[in-house]
């Protein structure tokens, strides 16, 4: 019941930043990276390392909490802490206004696409918009649902914020920048850990029930340089039959058509769809665990 509960509250969408967990815990994170930052690899390390216990500790900790209120009360509590690692809405509503400003303005559309990437967006054509917020839609879906409740079956509140703490860190620090490289090195690599099994779910959830492209899939997932990333964008591209390309980076699925506006429509509601599907199977998961 906590992870359909919590599913629910999704549909909500995510709090102001002000009153936003993940919020919180980047600002955290800023502060001391203000604080202690060399550009020294183990300083990276040490300073993650203790977020990350940080995060798993206050997660056991509002767990304890919970288990000792009656039962129902527990289950609202559980959800209510829970709903912050993952965010499916927010992703299929930040995706779903890419196109719908694209529709408008090209550069209105690369403005939103800039918000949910990090590569370079004033150049690029309509298609490589959508190609970007495809990308982006299906590697997310692992991110910010199938990891968080991954983690959350195998460990419980400790696990899905341990989880959530590694996957903003390296969104903040696991980039090959001049600053980054050495301090964001222990980010990058466990968050690339965490992400191992959760990527290769999320692709095979994404490519269901079309499994005679397996092995299509196992020959796109090599073009990309990410050990996890490749693995959701090949398939949503083998799903939707066509090319995902970032410049002087990858060619996904190079023989299929460039996406239009269809496309990405198609995407969100396979996206959708297959999300929903992860937080119900989550759910009939966790009671069997519970029991």
């Amino acid at each position: 019941m906590v992870v359909w509960l919590a599913g629910l509250l999704d549909l909500l969408g995510e709090p102001p930043n002000r009153f936003h967990p993940v919020a919180w815990f980047g600002r955290l994170a800023g502060a001391l990276e203000a604080r202690f930052y060399r550009p020294s690899a183990w300083r990276g390390a040490l300073l993650a390392l203790f977020l990350l216990a940080l995060a798993f500790g206050l997660g056991a900790g509002l767990a304890r909490a919970a288990a000792g209120l009656p039962p129902a009360a527990a289950v609202l509590l559980l959800a209510l802490f829970l709903k912050p690692a993952f965010a499916l809405r927010a992703l299929l509503d930040a995706v779903f206004e890419v196109e719908r400003a694209l529709g408008r303005d090209l550069g209105e559309g690369r403005e939103r696409l800039a918000r949910i990437v990090s590569r370079r967006v004033a150049d690029l054509g309509p298609a490589e918009v959508r190609m970007a917020a495809i990308e982006s839609l299906a590697e997310n879906l692992s991110d910010a649902l199938v990891a968080p409740l991954l983690s959350y079956l195998l460990l419980g509140l400790p696990g899905a914020y341990l989880y959530r703490a590694a996957n903003t860190l390296d969104a903040m620090w696991g980039y090959p920048t001049p600053r980054y490289r050495a301090f964001g090195r222990f980010s990058a690599w466990a968050d690339d850990l965490l992400n191992l099994i959760p990527a290769r779910l999320t692709a095979f959830l994404l490519l269901a029930p079309r499994f005679h492209l397996v092995p299509k899939l196992l020959q796109e997932v090599r073009r990309t340089p990410s050990p996890n990333a490749g693995w959701p964008m090949a398939a949503m591209a083998l799903w939707l039959g066509v090319r995902l390309e970032k410049r002087e980076a990858y060619v996904l699925n190079p023989g299929g058509r460039l996406p239009g506006p269809a496309d990405l429509e198609r995407a969100l509601t396979h996206a959708r769809a297959r999300g929903y599907l992860a937080l119900l199977t989550a759910g009939f998961l966790a009671m069997g665990v519970a029991r």
